[in-house]
C-alpha cells in the first residue's frame, strides 16, 4: 500500500456518504496527540471512500497535507466498501476485563483520559460494569506461600 501526503484541497468528500454524526472533534483530538495514524482511502479522482472524519478533523487542525492511499477499486467496490467499513465498526463491543486493564494503566502512568474519545461518564460506566477487581481480590486472599506441590485455591489443581 503505496502512502501519499496530498493537500487536503484535492479531496473530494464523497456526496452521498451514508454515515453521518461525524466525531471530528474527537479525531481531531486523537490526531494532535497521536499524530495522522491512519490514512484518508480514496479513488483515483481523490473521492473519498473511507476516512470522512479523518478529513474533517484535517480540516478543523488547519493541515495543508493529509496521508491517502489510493484504492484500485471500481465504483461498485468503493460503495460497498465505504458502507461495509462503518457498518463493521458498529459490531464492536468491549471486554470490559482487558478496558479496565488499559485504562488503569494508562491511569498509572498519569495519561490524560480525556483523548481516548470516550463522552464524559461513559469510562467509568463501561469500568463498572468489569468484574476483574472482584478477580483480583480472590487472589489477594491467598494467605499462605505455595509449597513445592502446589495446588491452586480456586480450582483444585495441583502443580510443581
Amino acid at each position: 500500500m503505496l502512502i501519499q501526503q496530498v493537500e487536503i484541497d484535492k479531496i473530494v468528500p464523497y456526496i452521498n456518504n451514508p454515515r453521518k454524526n461525524l466525531n471530528a472533534d474527537k479525531v481531531a483530538g486523537s490526531i494532535k496527540e497521536f499524530g495522522f495514524q491512519q490514512p484518508i482511502v480514496v479513488d483515483k479522482n481523490y473521492t473519498i471512500i473511507v476516512g470522512h472524519t479523518r478529513y474533517e478533523a484535517a480540516k478543523r487542525l488547519k493541515m495543508a497535507t493529509v496521508p491517502v492511499t489510493i484504492a484500485d477499486l471500481d465504483i461498485n467496490q468503493a460503495k460497498a466498501y465505504r458502507i461495509a467499513d462503518n457498518r463493521l465498526n458498529e459490531d464492536s463491543t468491549w471486554d470490559n476485563d482487558l478496558l479496565n486493564v488499559e485504562v488503569k494503566g494508562l491511569l498509572d502512568n498519569n495519561l490524560n483520559l480525556d483523548i481516548l474519545g470516550f463522552a464524559p461518564g461513559e469510562l467509568d460506566t463501561l469500568l463498572a460494569s468489569s468484574n476483574l477487581d472482584e478477580q483480583n481480590e480472590d487472589f489477594e486472599e491467598i494467605s499462605e506461600p505455595l509449597k513445592t506441590k502446589n495446588k491452586c485455591p480456586k480450582c483444585g489443581f495441583e502443580y510443581d
